[in-house]
């Protein structure tokens, strides 16, 4: 019997910082095959990405400490612990035979290299190939991945392309050297559910014909249902749980991955409340985990409590929005990418409209269009009846009405400020409470009401986890009483315990402070779990509109159709 490619036993890594030792994951130990698709579950902090980036040595010792166990890669020429290895082998392995996609693209792309030179100088470096042959090979890669475009796109800089085309760029960067082993953490977060079907297919693909093993880090477990061979699940740094895909989702046997699949928003009715993973196990004093019988609330947001007006409180009519490609020799435009074409719809007061689609469908363009943070090439914008494209850009008391939470809490909150000067800054500009007392106070309340306590109030982002970070967006786009917030793909990066806990937020907030939604996400199955109507974009243009109801069980579009039938 052949050797498992990699063999990882009794690892434990601890971090050391301040005297103080904090264990990331205690005594794991499993095998991936060639070929084998294996996927890591669980919450955020569990231990996944440690236990990924352990594998090739990314994590930075000190502060990272390996107490002990071993990472054993087979390869057909000899048997190496990774552990214990030089740096240089390390080095030859990384890249070549054993590869890695990361969650976030922009802080794994180069900002100041064009995309296509990032992916020719891995091929350069491993495959000793000349310029010609590394670019041609570099092409053949991004249209593999389905970018549109790859000559053009070779030629562009990361911060030009949308977020699902970045990560394509890095999943091309990834698979350029045909890897023994591919590690993808959260690879397809930020991706549309086409995008995300298109480049699974592709890894499986590969998987298949190279005999190419996968390591497979998500939240999404639709995706790990449907393609992984085996899942491991793990809780606060051990694996509580290991079996092959269909055991796993139909008989668990943990109680913490009953509840964690008893998380996902598509198995429950619109208004309905979210269970959260605490909701359903409770952990003893000796540490072991048993199950909590839940009972689901009745239908806890409905209609009539927050009635949706007949009267629309956004109109956007007949919007155009298109981006210069090419400048002459004085920096003149000469020729353009359409963007946004004949865009027409209207958002009712207290309605939480979804809009979804393929990635660089102009989901994200439209929803900056409506905040007038790019300009609008022709057509209108009216907010309560003011058009917003006519207005000067000194008349900004508008600006307070309109608030947006961003898909990135990472990126989206000033790391020099402190939690209350963060939120504290838009009353500032828009002139709400006359002392630092008053802001004081309804900063406190604030965070109370996206249930963070008081004494976040001094904090700084870097010490908090991704769903703090957006609790805190959510607390600063309501410190101004807005009448709309648009959520531009905001619980993409979160994990489905966290996401159910944003989700909920995000209803009772909105019964409790009556503001209407604009909901952006590629994610159909929340799409359909929050949104009153929803709105399906396709290549810059709306494809159709209608009630949640119309759109997901009797639509009008094959595409729509399709977007549907890729839920996973």
């Amino acid at each position: 019997m052949s050797k498992p490619l990699l063999e990882i036993n009794q690892l434990s890594v601890d971090f050391v910082q301040n005297k103080n030792i904090t264990t990331a994951i205690e005594n794991i130990q499993f095998t991936i095959s060639r070929g084998e698709w294996v996927a890591i579950v669980g919450e955020s902090g569990s231990g996944k990405s440690v236990t990924a980036l352990s594998v090739l040595r990314l994590i930075a010792s000190p502060p990272a400490f390996y107490k002990n166990g071993s990472i054993v890669y087979n390869n057909k020429e000899e048997t190496i612990d990774l552990l214990t290895t030089g740096m240089q082998q390390i080095r030859n392995i990384r890249g070549q035979k054993i590869a890695m996609i990361f969650q976030e693209p922009m802080s794994s792309l180069n900002p100041i290299m064009t995309c296509g030179r990032q992916v020719t100088e891995a091929i350069k470096a491993h495959l000793s190939m000349g310029k010609k042959a590394a670019k041609q090979k570099a092409l053949a890669l991004f249209q593999q991945v389905q970018l549109p475009d790859p000559e053009r796109l070779f030629y562009k800089y990361p911060h030009e392309l949308s977020g699902g085309q970045k990560q394509r760029v890095m999943i091309a960067m990834a698979m350029s050297c045909q890897p023994d082993l591919l590690i993808c953490d959260e690879p397809i977060t930020a991706l549309d559910a086409t995008v995300q079907k298109i480049l699974l297919d592709l890894l499986q693909q590969l998987q298949i014909t190279h005999q190419m093993a996968l390591l497979f880090i998500s939240h999404d477990l639709g995706v790990v249902k449907k393609y992984a061979q085996k899942v491991m699940v793990m809780y606060k740094g051990k694996i509580v749980e290991s079996n092959t895909s269909d055991i796993i989702f139909s008989h668990p046997s943990h109680p913490y991955t009953k509840a964690l699949l008893a998380c996902r928003p598509s198995m429950y009715l619109h208004g309905q409340h979210l269970p959260l993973v605490q909701d359903l196990m409770e952990e003893l004093i000796d540490g072991s985990i048993i199950a909590k019988t839940y009972h689901s609330p009745a239908l806890k947001y409905t209609s009539t409590i927050a009635p949706i007006s007949k009267t629309p409180i956004l109109r956007v009519q007949q919007l155009n929005i298109r981006f210069p490609i090419k400048r002459n020799m004085a920096g003149t435009p000469i020729a353009f990418q359409n963007i946004l074409h004949n865009i027409h719809f209207e958002v009712y007061t207290g309605e939480i409209l979804g809009v979804a689609g393929e990635s660089g469908c102009g989901k994200s363009t439209l929803a900056k269009a409506i905040m007038q943070i790019i300009p609008v090439e022709n057509g209108s914008i009216y907010f309560n009846g003011m058009n917003l494209s006519a207005l000067s850009s000194k008349n900004k008391h508008w600006r307070k009405e309109i608030q947006m939470v961003f898909q990135d809490p990472y990126t989206s909150l000033n790391s020099r400020q402190t939690i209350g000067e963060t939120i504290v800054e838009p009353m500032k500009v828009h002139g709400l409470f006359a002392t630092p007392s008053e802001k004081k106070e309804h900063v406190l309340a604030l965070l109370e009401k996206v249930k963070l306590n008081p004494n976040y109030y001094s904090r700084y982002p870097k010490e908090l986890s991704g769903g703090q970070r957006q609790r805190v967006v959510i607390a600063r786009a309501l410190a101004v009483h807005p009448s709309l917030i648009i959520f531009d793909e905001s619980v993409a990066a979160l994990d489905v315990s966290v996401q159910a806990q944003i989700l909920n937020l995000i209803n009772d907030l909105k019964n409790e402070f009556n503001f209407t939604g604009i909901f952006i996400s590629h994610d159909m199955g929340v799409v359909k779990y929050i949104s009153d109507r929803i709105m399906i974009m396709n290549k810059g243009r709306i494809e159709e509109i209608g009630t949640t109801e119309q759109i997901c069980h009797h639509p009008t579009s094959a595409y729509t159709q399709t977007l549907i039938n890729a839920m996973l």
